[in-house]
């Protein structure tokens, strides 16, 4: 078959015809076709003209007259062929085409007697012969590792999958939308790093071959927005792609794509607020109707009390390791007992609370030992002020009363550098130009963190990241 294709490949160049051209001007969304006659009853013709343009998705008839399925990014259309229209060498060229080729076609709007928009093809052109048969002939993608490898073929196979990632980007311009209303700067701010940080993970090095030294691809964008509040700039957004050297499953991507904004004189009460008018209003934007409830407000709930009603573990009252592994033990829960107490938290937190959170909550003030860059408790000693939200049992959001205070953020990255020597992998290295531009001020500011992947996989009801990343990293 291949070598057919390619046949008819040195055929058409042989006849003079350039099976590759530069471009088609004036090309238009099929999806304005049909929105232009939705009114047509079945039978009627107009004198309409319309150019679209797309790949060749299905072929029938014989004779005199053929019917051709044209897909774009926005949908399908009949094309209806006719010998006495387009001549002889049009029209047997026309129905020599393979599927998958790309085609433009002029012609008229009218509908078929069967009630099917449709074009009366007046003429066409050959945008792109193509070498190798469509998955499936456009009959559907099903092979999982195909689809992620090949996101092409999946995208040109099924319609869902090319309505999830126009789905993507409308949350993601709703997301810019909402910030930039309210004020809001989006920067940029550098992806090779000097000294990652901004979170507890670890990261990808690479080498800088004319600087001769180490560089990190960055696992936050935290550090460098925050010395931006510093500078004056008060609200600032930052969307791009973020890069942890950690496993994966169907919550973790190595390369993800995260929201983080910065809004001084706010504090975490500020940012939980606007994440709730935020996510509402992309649900509203992009047509959610799934099974959560996006209205607010959401729940709120400690991070004490959630753990202490799926465990019955009491965190606070067990501030050691030897301690909280013996009340877990207790409660039946067999915990790791080389891990620091900072990740037994968390694992108590991931394990055995987040999946039951469907409906979108707030876990809020956490321990200070998990949170080294989050402002203290304004009222519970050994806590700061920092929630997660959760929603469809999964984490999706992290944020804090940011901490400002230079020296008590000097003491935090020392506390950190002892879990590290603990056997941590994932703890915070000591930024001293980061404790330096704290002691430049910065003013009370609230600032959060929002995995876009997994809020597309909220939006689209779906269960894994690799489904929602177009080109997702494989073993």
């Amino acid at each position: 078959m291949d070598e057919d294709r390619r046949g008819k490949l040195q055929r058409l160049r042989e006849r003079g015809v350039e099976p590759f051209p530069h471009a088609f001007p004036g090309v238009g969304p099929i999806s304005v076709v049909h929105e232009a006659h939705a009114g047509l009853e079945a039978g009627e013709d107009t004198e309409a003209v319309h150019r679209v343009a797309g790949r060749l998705a299905a072929r029938r008839g014989h004779g005199k007259a053929a019917f051709l399925d044209v897909v774009d990014r926005s949908g399908r259309i009949q094309v209806h062929a006719r010998l006495d229209v387009l001549g002889q060498d049009g029209f047997e060229d026309l129905l020599g085409l393979d599927l998958g080729d790309l085609v433009g076609v002029d012609g008229t709007a009218f509908k078929s007697r069967r009630g099917e928009l449709s074009l009366k093809a007046t003429g066409w052109t050959l945008l792109a012969k193509s070498l190798l048969p469509p998955p499936e002939k456009f009959h559907g993608l099903e092979d999982v590792e195909t689809r992620y490898r090949r996101r092409e073929l999946d995208l040109m196979a099924n319609e869902e999958s090319r309505a999830l990632f126009i789905l993507r980007s409308k949350v993601v311009a709703a997301i810019r939308r909402w910030l930039d209303a309210r004020g809001f700067l989006e920067v940029e701010t550098p992806v090779l790093q000097p000294l990652y940080g901004g979170a507890l993970a670890r990261p990808f090095t690479t080498h800088h071959n004319s600087l001769g030294r180490d560089l990190y691809l960055r696992i936050a964008t935290e550090l460098y927005l925050k010395r931006l509040i510093v500078g004056g700039l008060e609200r600032v957004y930052e969307l791009g792609k973020d890069f942890r050297n950690e496993g994966l499953s169907p919550k973790h991507n190595p390369e993800f794509t995260m929201l983080e904004f910065y809004e001084a004189y706010a504090d975490y009460t500020d940012i939980a607020s606007e994440l709730e008018q935020l996510v509402a209003y992309v649900a509203t934007e992009v047509g959610y109707e799934g099974e959560i409830d996006f209205a607010t407000p959401w729940r709120r709930v400690t991070l004490r009390d959630a753990i202490l009603k799926e465990t019955g573990v009491d965190v606070l009252a067990a501030r050691d390791r030897g301690s909280l592994l013996a009340a877990a033990a207790g409660q039946g829960i067999e915990l790791d007992s080389t891990e620091t107490w900072p990740r037994l938290v968390d694992d108590l937190l991931s394990k055995h609370v987040e999946p039951k959170l469907a409906q979108p909550t707030f876990i809020l003030d956490y321990p200070v030992e998990l949170s080294p860059f989050a402002k203290a408790h304004r009222s519970e000693p050994g806590l700061v002020e920092r929630f997660e939200c959760f929603a469809g049992g999964m984490e999706f959001a992290n944020a804090f009363t940011e901490l400002n205070d230079p020296d008590e953020q000097r003491a935090r990255f020392e506390e950190q550098a002892r879990l590290s020597a603990q056997g941590e992998k994932e703890s915070q290295p000591y930024d001293e130009d980061y404790v330096r531009a704290l002691e430049q001020g910065m003013p009370p500011t609230g600032g959060i963190g929002v995995g876009i992947d997994r809020l597309v996989m909220l939006m689209a009801g779906r269960s894994s990241i690799r489904e929602v990343v177009l080109f997702p990293t494989m073993r």
